[in-house]
């Protein structure tokens, strides 16, 4: 008998959750940040979905939310038209942000202007790059930084950061609806109606594509390019072998359209965030004893608690949509 995936039900939102990220891995493991149109962005581990904190200040739906690489700061973007950079151990506000990676915070919006803020000098005016023709939907930093990806309705741009010059600009048939950067090889992946597409990130020149059997509105590549998954308006989420393109396993993931999909920086995992207000974790290899997923003895079917916690089963434990084994989160500060 196939084994069922059987997802950790991360709950804690009160409203649609529509972006997502991972940090790397760390001494402490790796970490997940959502956001959401409650306002309130959730930091968790990201191996288990175990709640950490809530960054409150706020005050309006965020719509966009990222970690640093060591997970030490955190940097959300929402409809109050504020950008804010958190540290995401204390769940303090900061002024500053002294990330390993980078020093500065990338911006876009419904202006149509890419802002780009020295976060060592918060008192200076952020450079303003335009030439985008309608609202700024994802903005992306790419090539170490020395590049950066935008897209807005229906065109993707590439930077020069240098510059600030437009190197090259592709239009694709339909509302770009996510776009994730894979710094390994880099590519880039951009979803539209119902296709998810590879590029090259240095030229935007396309490497392939493949269509889903409904509109798609994320997708994510597993660190070894082994498969992708993809999550959109039919509530499903579709996993695919990447090189082939065949369809390796879909299922119903939600009980709302999925907004947003991951993979875990090691590629164990991935987490997906819907309009149902959840976010869920599942395993890339159904079975593989991980986080709260323990492998048992096929045909002994329950659930045993060490320590008080979980050990979730795989060999047709439970339905497609499993109840939360989380309670709602109480709304205190990181």
């Amino acid at each position: 008998m196939a084994m069922r995936q059987t997802p950790l039900t991360c709950s804690g939102h009160t409203r649609p959750v529509v972006d997502l990220a991972f940090s790397d891995i760390t001494p402490y493991g790796y970490f997940l940040i959502s956001a959401c149109k409650d306002g309130k962005p959730m930091l968790r581990q990201g191996d288990t979905g175990d709640w950490i904190g809530t960054f409150l200040g706020h005050k309006g739906a965020v719509w966009g939310a990222t970690l640093n690489r060591d997970a030490t700061k955190a940097a959300t973007a929402a409809a109050d038209f504020t950008a804010k950079v958190w540290d995401a151990v204390s769940g303090d506000e900061l002024i500053t942000l002294a990330q390993q990676d980078s020093n500065y915070l990338l911006t876009g919006g419904q202006d149509k202007l890419l802002r780009i803020y020295d976060l060592s000098k918060p008192e200076a005016e952020p450079q303003v790059v335009s030439g985008h023709t309608s609202g700024i939907k994802k903005a992306l930093w790419s090539s170490d930084d020395k590049q950066i990806l935008s897209a807005d309705d229906k065109t993707v741009r590439l930077w020069d950061r240098n510059t600030m010059t437009e190197v090259k600009a592709i239009n694709v048939s339909m509302s770009v609806s996510s776009m994730e950067y894979v710094p390994v090889g880099e590519i880039l992946v951009i979803t539209y109606g119902r296709t998810i597409a590879f590029h090259s990130a240095e030229t935007l020149e396309q490497i392939k594509s493949f269509e889903a059997p409904a509109t798609v509105n994320s997708a994510s590549l597993h660190p070894e390019k082994e498969f992708l998954v993809a999550g959109g308006e039919d509530f499903k989420l579709y996993k695919y072998d990447y090189n082939t393109g065949e369809e390796l396993e879909s299922y119903k993931g939600h009980f709302g359209p999925i907004h947003c999909v991951r993979f875990s920086p090691d590629g164990e995992l991935y987490a997906s965030g819907s309009e149902d207000g959840t976010l869920r974790l599942w395993q890339t290899t159904v079975g593989k004893t991980y986080g709260l997923w323990k492998c048992v003895v096929p045909g002994k079917n329950f659930m045993k608690f060490e320590n008080n916690f979980p050990i979730l089963t795989t060999e047709d434990l439970a339905s497609e949509n499993s109840d939360s084994i989380y309670s709602s989160t109480p709304e205190v500060k990181a």
